[in-house]
């Protein structure tokens, strides 16, 4: 006679035990954190905004490769953590820590990591592109820190972009007046054949450099996150 044994249902949980993660589990969230890091950076940091107005800088001098591209993405990197660094103390204080401790699950730490991060990406938010953001998410959150992060990121971004362009067109200013100068005044001495570029970059470049460009550049872009 065969005795046929009922299997016991094996249920897996995670992210709900208030004991401390495995070392499996916290190799596979940091090889997670380490694949994601290069979007999360971009979707999440002033790096959109600081890596733009950088190359915004460099084509109003009328530089096409110096400074290299990977020198303007090492400053932006360096100044988007810099920026984001008491937001990523806070998140370590409030939910990493107490997660690797064990005192806090998976889910209550990723909620309550989730709020300072939100609350520092609303604060560069604008209020139209939000309204937008939800208008094409269709959801009508009585709050904007009520709204989840798939709405606040795409709002994030755009006034990003925004605000970009805005300190690149304040750059560009003087020295699209400088090329305008240096053209009139090759065309009133009859120097048609002379590129006016030619001319205007060594004036742009002195300057640059007399007003100190980069340190300006660099500081207006931090004073421009709240």
């Amino acid at each position: 006679m065969l005795h046929v044994l009922a299997a016991s249902s094996v249920t897996i949980s995670f992210g709900h035990s208030l004991s401390k993660p495995t070392s499996s589990i916290l190799i596979l969230l940091a090889a997670t954190a380490l694949s994601l890091a290069p979007s999360l950076l971009i979707m999440m940091t002033g790096f959109v905004r600081i890596v733009i107005v950088l190359g915004l800088t460099r084509q109003a001098l009328g530089l096409s490769t110096t400074p290299p591209n990977q020198v303007l993405v090492g400053l932006a990197l360096f100044i988007s953590l810099f920026l984001m660094a008491p937001t990523l103390g806070q998140i370590n204080h409030v939910a990493l820590q107490p997660y690797l401790h064990g005192t806090m699950s998976a889910s209550h730490a990723f909620a309550a990591g989730e709020v300072p991060l939100k609350s520092w990406m609303l604060r560069q938010t604008g209020s139209q592109e939000l309204a937008v953001s939800e208008h094409i998410a269709r959801v009508h959150p009585t709050t904007p820190m009520s709204a989840s992060l798939t709405t606040v990121i795409p709002a994030f971004l755009l006034t990003q972009l925004k605000s970009a362009f805005i300190i690149g067109f304040a750059i560009f200013v003087p020295f699209m007046i400088i090329d305008l100068v240096v053209s009139a005044t090759l065309m009133s001495l009859g120097m048609m054949m002379l590129p006016p570029t030619l001319i205007s970059l060594p004036f742009k470049l002195l300057l640059f450099v007399l007003v100190n460009g980069w340190v300006l550049v660099l500081q207006s872009l931090v004073a421009s996150f709240r």
